[in-house]
């Protein structure tokens, strides 16, 4: 079985089983068509050569978890955890260029925490040093754009690459940032692949949150309190459902509305960046994983 469709029966399968998740179909019209996916050229690297932007985009998919922790780091003002560590990460690389494999190897976690200005005894920083430790590992001799020709021209094998060399990309049945790698070099042109429309949602807390806001996903009582009282989730069976039904439930929305799932999750994240959306809490779970 390949990757992706992995994830599409993973969520569908436990979507009909859920105990504490389900989707309400009469409220799938309530997700309307946006702007075309593009990403925020302020908070990420772009304006480099194509190498040193997709040594960007890969750095950054690699440390793109911690939403668990985001009420814990400092944010800068006016923006998200997500926002704050790309925006950091961005700075440094147009401070001082592209780290190479072997400095991903010898990456230690106070350097990561003052690339991001946290704090080096924050956990996350040392969850993020290993990570990139284990890029580095992955890249080996080869430049980002090497490791990712290899794919040849397949975002859903970039994944599975991704999967297999990094047990932090290993989120099983949902492989959210596996996925997200190659939907960020083709949006910023420095990658091309043929089989885009393949990948499902990127499966983390917010698009599901944007589709609880607008009724599409409806929580069982308890854990709908639980959430609302801002108390962490653990990483099981709760969080699982929460994901597997946003995933399925965009799999119905993108055949609704004739696009693809990725491009469909492009605007429920832009979405959750209003206003409305921010004033309510969402699920957190404390994982390496979204």
């Amino acid at each position: 079985m390949r990757l992706t469709e992995e994830v599409r029966r993973t969520a569908q399968e436990i979507a009909a089983e859920a105990r504490w998740v389900r989707i309400d179909e009469s409220a799938l019209g309530a997700v309307d068509r946006a702007p075309p996916p593009q990403l925020d050229p302020d908070a990420h690297y772009l304006e480099g050569s194509e190498e040193d932007v997709a040594t960007f985009l890969v750095c950054l998919d690699t440390i793109n978890f911690g939403s668990g922790w985001w009420p814990t780091i400092r944010k800068r003002p006016g923006m998200s955890g997500y926002f704050t560590m790309a925006t950091g990460l961005a700075e440094r690389f147009r401070a001082h260029g592209a780290w190479t494999p072997a400095e991903l190897r010898a990456m230690r976690t106070e350097e990561i925490a003052d690339v991001l200005g946290q704090p080096r005894d924050h956990e996350l920083m040392a969850l993020y040093a290993q990570a990139l430790r284990a890029l580095g590992r992955w890249l080996g001799e080869r430049t980002v754009l090497e490791a990712v020709a290899e794919a040849a021209g397949s975002a859903e094998r970039l994944a599975e690459d991704l999967v297999t060399g990094m047990a932090m990309f290993d989120d099983r049945g949902f492989y959210k940032r596996a996925q997200i790698v190659a939907s960020d070099l083709a949006l910023a042109g420095v990658a091309r692949f043929r089989d885009l429309d393949r990948l499902t949602i990127f499966a983390d807390n917010l698009v599901p949150h944007v589709l609880r806001c607008d009724g599409v996903l409806v929580y069982e009582e308890r854990l709908a309190r639980h959430i609302d009282a801002e108390r962490l989730l653990r990483f099981g069976p709760q969080e699982r459902e929460i994901r597997a039904c946003a995933v399925h439930a965009c799999e119905l929305i993108a055949k609704r509305l004739g696009v693809s799932a990725h491009t469909l999750d492009h605007w429920l994240w832009q979405r959750g960046q209003a206003p409305e959306y921010k004033a309510r809490p969402r699920h957190r779970c404390r994982n390496v994983y979204y």
